[in-house]
């Protein structure tokens, strides 16, 4: 399954999912549409779960078969064409625009090794010892579009090419050997960073803080690990995705990795973070920065002649095998 969320013509938050018509085109379904005009029997009680993704993961188990009806209509053309919406005619949100968490870890070792000598300091060896995550801003999502930035935060602006997971039930102390089986889905995730404020802030040695949390954009699609079962690198301590990652500026290609290239698993990080602590469906967890999947390294390298920042009304977008892309235009924000 491929979900969504969308804005609806009346500016409420919807669920939905992503289906190919018979001609190609990327269509969606909207889940509150189709309860609200009978399209099929809706399980008792579980309408809130229509307008709320946290709310339709707490509930994935029970409303798995009746998507699966709906998107089997869909396909069969047995649904009113008014209920199936062209994707060019949808305004999607983050697929979580309302997340319980936001942790954000530091994966891959090519990221932290370029991060740690553009502030002057050596590889750190406990890198190797556990993963390491820092919460960011959950009340600071957004999905694909425009994204209204301050000054301060435009002062040396960059992308962050990552993947992210949400977490699917409630778990404490969980083993990586069974981690995989808690998370829900996977989708692309852009950890914006104002490069400025984040060097003048690490000095203080407290890790990331205004330099991270003005926004953080996931989306544009919430796909269900089945969707990726081709994908996996098999593990003993947990799932490996072979997903090519790239990033595009103003329609140039700037960066190109692969997840698999994570040096700790979506599944070891959540052991790091269940322990001692339960984790909630709905919490949203990134994988850190693919190597070369931000201008902070990329200008250490092969920009280093001429270094290159992100401006006001720049387009970028993030791309990821089977996760789609997820565009953003940069605004400057008037207050």
């Amino acid at each position: 399954m491929q979900y969504v969320t969308l804005l609806s013509s009346d500016r409420s938050e919807h669920v939905g999912a992503r289906v190919a018509s018979s001609s190609g085109a990327n269509q969606i379904i909207d889940f509150f549409e189709v309860h609200q005009h009978g399209g099929s029997a809706l399980p008792p009680g579980l309408e809130h779960s229509l307008s709320n993704m946290v709310e339709w993961i707490k509930n994935a188990a029970q409303l798995k078969d009746w998507a699966n009806t709906v998107l089997n209509q869909a396909q069969k053309g047995l649904l009113p064409s008014q209920l199936i919406k062209n994707e060019s005619d949808c305004i999607l949100l983050a697929p979580v625009p309302h997340p319980v968490s936001c942790r954000d870890g530091y994966a891959f070792r090519q990221h932290v090794e370029a991060a740690r000598k553009g502030r002057g300091v050596p590889m750190i060896p406990e890198f190797d010892d556990f993963p390491v995550f820092y919460f960011t801003n959950h009340l600071a999502i957004t999905g694909p579009g425009e994204i209204y930035v301050m000054d301060k935060a435009l002062e040396r602006l960059d992308f962050e090419l990552e993947v992210a997971i949400v977490i699917g039930k409630e778990g404490r102390n969980i083993p990586a050997s069974r981690a995989d089986e808690y998370i829900f889905g996977y989708m692309i995730m852009n950890d914006w960073s104002a490069r400025e404020l984040q060097t003048q802030e690490m000095k203080l040695n407290l890790g990331p803080a205004k330099g991270k949390d003005f926004a953080t954009s996931l989306g544009p699609y919430l796909l269900t690990p089945d969707e990726l079962s081709d994908k996996i690198i098999p593990s003993s301590v947990g799932n490996r995705y072979d997903l090519t990652m790239k990033a595009f500026h103003n329609g140039t290609p700037v960066s190109l990795g692969n997840l698999k290239d994570m040096n700790w698993t979506f599944a070891q990080i959540i052991e790091r973070a269940s322990y001692g602590v339960t984790l909630y469906p709905g919490e949203v967890i990134g994988s850190g920065t693919v190597g070369t999947g931000c201008y902070m390294e990329l200008n250490l390298t092969s920009l280093k002649d001429q270094p290159v920042w992100i401006k006001p009304n720049d387009l970028f977008a993030l791309e990821v095998d089977r996760l789609g892309r997820l565009e953003n235009t940069i605004r400057r924000a008037n207050s």
